[in-house]
This record gives C-alpha cells, sequence and structure tokens, in this order.
C-alpha cells in the first residue's frame, strides 16, 4: 500500500512573510521550534519562581514574601512546571520536530491540527496569566485538591480552565503522533525498526489519548461545583472529596509516565551513539515502555494510602507499583550494558544523560519507599516526597530535555554551541541538584511537612544548604540557556558536517541541517535494528567530536 500524504496537507502560504509564515505554518518543523520558544519562556519563568520559594526557606521566618503570596506563587511554580513544561516539553518540541522525519515521513497526518494544537497551549498559557490578575492566582498547589479549591476566594476556576485547555492540546498532540506512525512511516520500516524515541513517543500518545479526558472532566467539575454548588465533592453536601483525589491522580500518575518516556526514548538515542554500539536489548526497551504506559495507570492509589482505603487496595496499589518498577529497571541494565565495552566518546548530551541515568535511578529508588506503605504512612506529605518527585520528574524529564536540546541543536539549527560552557553548566545543575534536594529527603524523614511558609528552628540547616544548592541550580541553567542562544548568533565557522556531528544512525542524521521543508533531499534508506556503527567509527576515529580537544 502506499503511503498516504498527510491529510489536509497544503503547500506553505507564499504570500505571507515574517512572523506571519510561523504563525500559518503547517511545517511540523516550524511548530516544533514554536512550541521550543514558547515552553522554554515559561520553563524559565517557573525556575525563577523557584528560586524565590527557597529563597523564602532558605531561613526561618518571613524573607522576601509573606504566606498568601507565598501560596499563589507555589501554586503557579507548579502549574507551569507540570502543564506547561514537563507535560509537554518533549513530544511537543522533539516530537514535532523529529518524529516524522524518523519514520521517513514529509509531515505529521494531521497538519492543520497540529498547529491548532500550539494555538491551544499558547491559549492556555495566557488564561494562566489572566487570573493570576484577576481576584488573585490560586492558593491551592498546582492538584486543585478539594475541599480548599470549591471554598477559597482565589481565582481557581480560571487557573483550572487553563489546564484543561492545556490538556486538549496535549490529546491533539497525541491523537496525530499515533496517525502519523501508523500510516505516514515508510512502508520499508516495521515495527521492529522504529526509532527508540518514536517507540516512546508512541507509547505516551496513547496514555494522553486516554488518561486525559479523565482529569479534564474532573476539572470541569470543580468548576462547576464553584459555580453551581453541586455538591459533588463537599463532604458538608452530601459530596466526596476522596473522589477528587481518585479522578485527579487516575490521570496525573499516567501523567508521570507522559512525562518520563519521551525523556528514556532521548536517553535510547543517546547512549547508543556515543558508546558505538547498538543498543543492547531492543525489542526489551519496546516492550518496557508500553508496559510501563500500560501498568502505568493502574497504581494511582498509592498516593492515598493514608485516605483510608482498605487493606486489601493498600496492598494491589503497592504491589503494582513494584510492578511498574520492573520496566524501568530494564531500560536502566540496557543503557548501562550498552556503555559496556563500548568505543564511548564524550560529549554534553552523552553528560547529561549520564546524569539522568542516575538522578531517575535514585528517584525510581525513592518512589518504592513511598510504593511501600509503610514507609509512607511515615514521610506522607514530608519532604521526602517533595525530593522524590523532582527527582524523578526533573531529574528524569529534565535532565532528558537538557540532553535532547544538547543532542538534537545542530540538527534544528544548524549550529554548534560551546563545549566547555556547557560542561560547566552540566557540572553546576548537577551538582546544585544534588545539594538542593538531597538534604530535603533528610527533613522529610525529619518530619518536616512540605507546603509549609515557614518551619520549625530544627530544620534550618537542611533549608539553607537546600537553598544554596537551589542557587547554583539556576546559574548553571541560565549559563546553559545563554550557551545555547550565544551559538545562534556567532559567526564562527564550523569545520565539519553538522548534517550529522555525532555520527547518529537514524533518519534525521541523512537530513542537511537544518532539514527542509518536506525533510528529505533524497529518498531516505531504512536501516535494521540493531543499528550498525562500525562506519561511524571509521569515520570519526581521527578527528575529535569536541570541538574544544586539540589532537585527534
Amino acid at each position: 500500500m502506499e503511503k498516504p500524504a498527510s491529510f489536509f496537507q497544503t503547500p506553505e502560504p507564499a504570500r505571507f512573510k515574517g512572523i506571519m509564515s510561523w504563525l500559518i505554518t503547517y511545517d511540523h518543523k516550524r511548530i516544533g521550534l514554536m512550541y521550543l520558544a514558547v515552553i522554554m519562556f515559561w520553563f524559565l519563568f517557573a525556575i525563577l519562581l523557584g528560586g524565590l520559594i527557597r529563597l523564602e526557606l532558605m531561613f526561618p521566618g518571613e524573607t522576601v514574601m509573606d504566606a498568601q503570596i507565598y501560596n499563589s506563587v507555589f501554586t503557579l511554580h507548579g502549574v507551569i512546571m507540570i502543564f506547561l513544561f514537563i507535560i509537554p516539553a518533549l513530544p511537543a518540541i522533539f516530537g514535532n520536530f523529529l518524529l516524522p522525519i524518523q519514520i521517513g515521513a514529509d509531515d505529521v497526518f494531521f497538519p492543520r491540527l497540529n498547529l491548532l494544537s500550539w494555538y491551544l497551549y499558547v491559549l492556555g498559557g495566557i488564561i494562566a496569566i489572566v487570573s493570576l490578575f484577576s481576584d488573585g492566582f490560586p492558593d491551592t498547589g498546582w492538584t486543585f485538591y478539594v475541599p480548599f479549591s470549591i471554598s477559597t476566594n482565589t481565582n481557581v476556576s480560571t487557573a483550572v480552565f487553563a489546564a484543561f485547555v492545556l490538556g486538549m492540546a496535549s490529546m491533539l498532540t497525541g491523537l496525530n503522533f499515533i496517525t502519523t506512525i501508523h500510516r505516514m512511516r515508510k512502508k520499508e520500516m516495521g515495527w521492529m525498526q522504529i526509532p527508540l524515541f518514536t517507540w516512546t513517543l508512541y507509547a505516551t500518545s496513547w496514555v494522553q489519548l486516554l488518561a486525559t479526558p479523565v482529569v479534564s472532566i474532573t476539572l470541569l467539575l470543580v468548576i462547576f461545583e464553584r459555580t453551581f454548588n453541586i455538591g459533588l465533592f463537599d463532604a458538608s453536601r452530601g459530596g466526596d472529596p476522596i473522589l477528587y483525589q481518585h479522578l485527579f491522580w487516575m490521570y496525573s500518575h499516567p501523567a508521570v509516565y507522559i512525562m518520563i518516556l519521551p525523556g528514556m526514548g532521548v536517553i535510547s538515542e543517546i547512549i547508543p551513539v556515543f558508546s558505538r554500539k547498538a543498543i543492547f536489548g531492543y525489542k526489551a526497551i519496546v516492550a518496557s515502555s508500553m508496559a510501563i504506559a500500560i501498568a502505568g495507570s493502574l497504581v494511582w492509589a498509592h498516593h492515598m494510602y493514608t485516605s483510608g482505603m482498605s487493606d486489601t487496595a493498600v496492598f494491589v496499589f503497592s504491589f503494582l507499583t513494584f510492578i511498574v518498577a520492573i520496566p524501568s529497571a530494564i531500560k536502566v541494565f540496557s543503557w548501562v550494558s550498552t556503555l559496556y565495552k563500548g568505543s564511548i566518546q564524550m560529549t554534553p548530551p552523552l553528560l547529561f544523560a549520564l546524569c539522568f541515568v542516575y538522578l531517575f535511578s535514585v528517584g525510581g529508588l525513592t518512589g518504592l519507599v513511598l510504593g511501600a506503605a509503610g514507609p509512607d504512612i511515615h514521610v506522607h506529605d514530608t519532604h521526602f516526597v517533595v525530593a522524590h518527585f523532582h527527582f524523578t520528574m526533573f531529574g528524569g524529564t529534565g535532565f532528558a530535555f537538557f540532553a535532547a536540546l544538547h543532542f538534537w541543536w545542530p540538527k534544528m539549527f544548524g549550529r554548534m554551541y560551546n563545549f566547555k560552557a556547557a560542561y560547566t553548566a552540566a557540572i553546576l545543575v548537577t551538582s546544585g541538584f544534588m545539594l538542593h534536594y538531597v538534604p530535603m529527603f533528610v527533613l522529610g524523614l525529619q518530619g518536616m511537612p512540605r507546603r509549609y511558609f515557614d518551619y520549625l528552628p530544627q530544620y534550618a540547616t537542611g533549608n539553607f544548604w537546600a537553598g544554596f544548592g537551589g542557587v547554583l541550580m539556576i546559574l548553571g541553567i541560565f549559563l546553559m540557556m545563554g550557551n545555547l542562544a550565544l551559538s545562534l548568533v556567532s559567526r564562527k565557522e564550523e569545520t565539519r558536517d553538522l548534517s550529522d556531528p555525532w555520527g547518529g544512525t537514524t533518519l534525521e542524521w541523512a537530513t542537511p541541517s537544518p532539514p527542509p521543508l518536506h525533510n528529505f533531499v533524497q529518498e531516505p534508506q531504512v536501516l535494521d535494528y540493531p543499528y550498525d556503527f562500525s562506519k561511524v567509527i571509521e569515520k570519526f576515529s581521527s578527528s575529535p567530536l569536541n570541538p574544544d580537544r586539540k589532537g585527534g
């Protein structure tokens, strides 16, 4: 069967130039770059808000804000990081830019729907900002827990509606990716020849499509509850606030895998390239990706051990939580096995990938502490949970995002960044991250609650070092972003071919950098997994990947 053309595919509008040619584009690569610009704005804004939070907690008592402002800043930081950065970043930016190229297609199947999803994402961000300036931003935390979210006088309804709109954008992206993979990939490319990054996007897209409607309906119910007093979650009216937690976590725990699965795909692309070896256990990684997507949708109630559920339910959800750890461990084992006896070429993407493997492993192991009901009862709603969450989400998805930026930056822009600055930024971010969040594990074990504006004097030392680590981490992030931005305006002439600067073997490296409108200059050749790196080793044996290094 012939490969179908993109549905509703139309040529790029030629009558518009400048910014308008971007705002009405159907080119998946341009849409990916527009996502990059907007998502980076939100990310850096949320980083600054996080810095204010840690600055407030660095010393006991009120320092830079009062309790009400702290609660609003805390909520805004969480909403932006979760709904505007961590969930959409990897699929929306790198999925849009690379997925069609990796499967040999010229675009996504629904190009106009793709552009609509970007506008919905921007609209959701605008609505979130509007809620900030109308009756005060909500002070509920990013989970919008009832009964507080239905009784507070702050503007919860607008912020919740912003999250609803962002969920719509997420669902459209997932639908588009699933259809594109099924209908647009080259007919020579079988399921076991699809690159691992595309596989993780496929698994993620199913979770986006099936789980997001649950939270969308739940958020609408919160708006109805606030507007019409229907009593669904209000115990005083016969409602059940625990029902909200079930509905919320039925989406939000699968959402954890929406966040982390594409990051795992990024690492599965980077490690083989810089190990000069085929990935170890390709089929096992594919199977584990689908297993994570399925099993991860069944463990939501491990967030609710203290809510009064039955012992049987506690046992079942604890057991399933430990089951989910198995496919994640398979991936870590495959990555380490790929590195074993490889011809390793250290580069910034690989350094960030290695940091990801360590930080995500710590996050996963501490997750098992929370997945076991006994320990969870003692550390529930303490800073231990905050540390675990950030090790998994930021140490996982965040560092995978940094690795992807440095890996595909020359492909997206045809420019190379400064390696020394990238290494320095990676060391600052990683060391700052460890100093920032490791003390929180100790604080949690000591009993310090999370989400508190102030604390007792015995928690002062841990909070001080956590704040100091946060400053280091923020400095490293801004150094990293500045280095990447400077590469776009640098006039330095590159001495190597940036169409494939690393020696990659997936189809995006068979295109010019940046890729042309229809992606390929000539018909791409689909390779079989595992890829053969012998020609790559021969090509790069006499020239180092690091442009700052002298000699061979």
